[in-house]
């Protein structure tokens, strides 16, 4: 008499729906998806596609859309002659990520890559994808390496060389952004002209899709009487409403008669097209500005302005904000700060927190450190921050212009990706 088979055995076997699959796999953390590839061969096509990395992605912003208390800064040591041997004895640089609300460090990620220069700068931040390239030391050169690094997958990617020729132009800056209709990465590069400024800048766009440089006409009006202009590069470049954004300092005239006036140039990352964004039309920017940069206050664009004051030491600081994106009249100063020994500005949190450096100078014949200082431009309240560094921090690498630090499976199907 044969033997039954004991009951768990004798139940046909009841498979999960693949709908019911995907749907679970799009919500795993990146680390989970990654183990995951080796389950089986229909898994691993499935994770590796684009159209499983795009939903993955789209996902998570969603998510971090509903936990607004997901934010974070990112930042990188700054390249200073006086400690180039102290840097040059570590094991690759450090990027630091700190949580935006209390600047508490998170984790550190070690740049698994190295420049020609020995430091790295950072140009941007979307969606968990870094961007960086050498630092500004050596800007006159169109040959700078750049970088697309997904510290959550452990995987970067050498960008390929740029369309224009070395000789034909001088300085350039750089910008990166996320192409949200199609779920691509773009880094756009506006150059000037080696020998004359009355020309336009040249730029270029990478595109991550298709692994490739392309050159981009301006496509606006150039004002005839220009003489010279240098991007304001001090700061970052914002990425805005699906708008990269540059400023550029201006001197136009002719002869004796002579002016400095400023161009916001904002580049649509959709369509690729260029369009010329006025100032505020206030009395205070046709003067001479101690500076001014542009920067994101709570997910819309902002013009910082930097004027001395009768009290020694003290600057202010006008914070301007377009309220509507791409209205002119829509330009509002909300705030004006004062602020004691700025040496440096760097942004603002995703909660609209303002981000300084303040040295005090010599204080009974000791030179005084510098320290980070965040400011609430509303209430005027100032705290330290807790950035304990034995090393000068470029705050212009703080990554307060997107919502948060997030895993991305982006370049885990790419092209001459290098996985560490």
């Amino acid at each position: 008499m044969s033997r039954q088979q004991p009951p768990i055995l004798r139940l046909r076997k009841k498979h999960v729906p693949d709908d019911i699959v995907l749907d679970i796999l799009l919500r795993l953390p990146v680390k989970s998806l990654l183990r995951f590839r080796c389950v089986s061969k229909s898994w691993y096509s499935q994770i590796t596609s684009s159209n499983f990395m795009s939903s993955h992605l789209n996902n998570m912003l969603t998510h971090n859309d509903n936990h607004d208390d997901h934010g974070y800064v990112i930042h990188i040591p700054s390249c200073n002659s006086l400690y180039m041997n102290s840097f040059s004895s570590l094991n690759g640089q450090v990027c630091t990520v700190a949580c935006d609300r209390t600047f508490e460090k998170m984790y550190e990620l070690r740049i698994p890559f190295t420049f020609h220069s020995g430091f790295a700068h950072l140009v941007g931040s979307c969606n968990g994808i870094l961007c960086l390239t050498d630092y500004r030391t050596n800007r006159h050169s169109v040959l700078n390496d750049v970088f697309l690094w997904n510290p959550s997958i452990r995987m970067f990617k050498r960008l390929s060389g740029t369309c224009f020729k070395r000789k034909r132009l001088r300085d350039f800056q750089l910008g990166f952004a996320y192409h949200s209709q199609n779920n691509d990465f773009k880094v756009v590069r506006i150059s000037k002209h080696f020998r004359n400024d009355k020309y336009p800048p040249e730029v270029e766009v990478y595109t991550l899709s298709s692994d490739s440089w392309k050159r981009i006409e301006l496509g606006i009006p150039w004002r005839p009487n220009v003489l010279i202009y240098n991007f304001n590069c001090g700061f970052s470049f914002p990425f805005v409403s699906g708008h990269l954004h540059w400023l550029l300092d201006m001197i136009e005239g002719s002869g004796q008669h002579k002016y400095r006036s400023d161009m916001i140039l904002s580049f649509d990352v959709n369509s690729e097209k260029f369009r010329e964004i006025p100032l505020p039309d206030d009395d205070s920017f046709k003067g001479i500005n101690f500076a001014k940069c542009l920067t994101m206050f709570k997910e819309k664009l902002a013009l910082i302005q930097f004027q001395g004051c009768l009290q020694p030491r003290v600057t202010v600081c006008f914070v301007w904000v377009m309220k509507e994106y791409g209205v002119p009249e829509s330009w509002n100063k909300l705030y004006e700060v004062p602020i004691e020994n700025l040496t440096i500005f760097g942004g603002f949190t995703k909660y609209g927190t303002l981000i300084i450096r303040t040295n005090s100078g010599l204080v009974e014949g000791l030179e005084e450190e510098d320290k980070f200082v965040s400011i609430d431009p509303k209430t005027l309240h100032e705290q330290d921050i807790s950035i304990q560094l034995n090393y000068p921090l470029d705050v212009a690498t703080f990554d307060v212009s997107t919502a948060a630090y997030m895993e991305n499976l982006a370049l885990l199907d790419g092209a001459n990706v290098v996985s560490y």
